[in-house]
């Protein structure tokens, strides 16, 4: 509909628990009450920015051409990591600058970076999520913008991160275990080596036996490791970080 705000996605490790997200939401729609919030996922690896870079570069193609991200894992909240807007296309991205947006920076078109001057926002000591990065999110949706820092994209941590990561980085409630592996074309029937196990892949759950560990190229494109009718994060030493490897 035409002059509806773009959607505000957040993306944090809070869990749904608690009422950390629903301060969050209201902190949003106090600075915009026009705000549309989906909660894109409350339960990325917690306290764990490298592995959650990852799994949030996957979602990046499902999400509006408008999009306005809030993402929020951050074990150094209160310490000396910066806060951070980023512009990638018509897409805008609201963090600390932790290595959460890795995976964004190696996306085609030029990233623009800066860090948001935090010193008119009233904060606490642990949650900047509701005390800044939503807030800013509300300004911008008014037009409005805090004060900003140009950033060099190479200042940012993580830019050098590599762009596959060969390590669980999500555990989901089936207990099927992401990888930060790209899926290789089908067809393709490369083994993959868990720990001690070397697994064979199958196209879709149906193709092996009940009770059968393999790995498939799941919706995101990513490398998944599953049991059929089973839970894959009963396998011995898998979880997230556990190292992966394609062979």
């Amino acid at each position: 509909m035409e002059g509806r705000t773009p959607p505000v996605y957040f993306f944090t490790d809070f869990g749904r628990e608690g009422p950390y997200l629903a301060l969050m939401e209201t902190s949003l729609l106090r600075h915009c009450p026009e705000a549309r919030v989906i909660n894109l996922m409350a339960d990325a690896p917690a306290c764990a920015p490298r592995p959650a870079a990852y799994l949030l570069g996957a979602l990046l193609p499902w999400l509006a051409e408008e999009a306005l991200v809030v993402a929020v894992v951050d074990p150094g909240v209160g310490g000396g990591r910066r806060p951070l807007l980023l512009e990638l296309g018509k897409r805008r991205f609201i963090g600390p600058d932790n290595g959460l947006f890795a995976r964004l920076l190696r996306e085609s078109g030029e990233v623009c970076a800066w860090e948001v001057d935090a010193r008119s926002f009233v904060l606490s000591s642990s949650f900047h999520g509701r005390d800044l990065f939503a807030p800013v999110a509300g300004m911008l949706l008014r037009g409005e913008a805090p004060g900003l820092k140009p950033l060099s994209v190479n200042q940012l941590v993580g830019h050098d991160w590599p762009a596959e990561l060969e390590e669980v980085i999500y555990i989901d409630g089936f207990g099927n275990a992401i990888t930060g592996l790209q899926a290789p074309p089908e067809g393709s029937r490369t083994r993959l080596r868990v720990g001690e196990l070397i697994l064979d892949r199958a196209d879709t759950f149906s193709d092996v036996p009940e009770g059968t560990p393999f790995w498939y190229g799941n919706s995101l494109g990513l490398v998944e490791i599953a049991v059929n009718r089973g839970r894959a994060d009963r396998l011995p030493g898998l979880g997230v970080g556990c190292p992966v490897t394609l062979a």
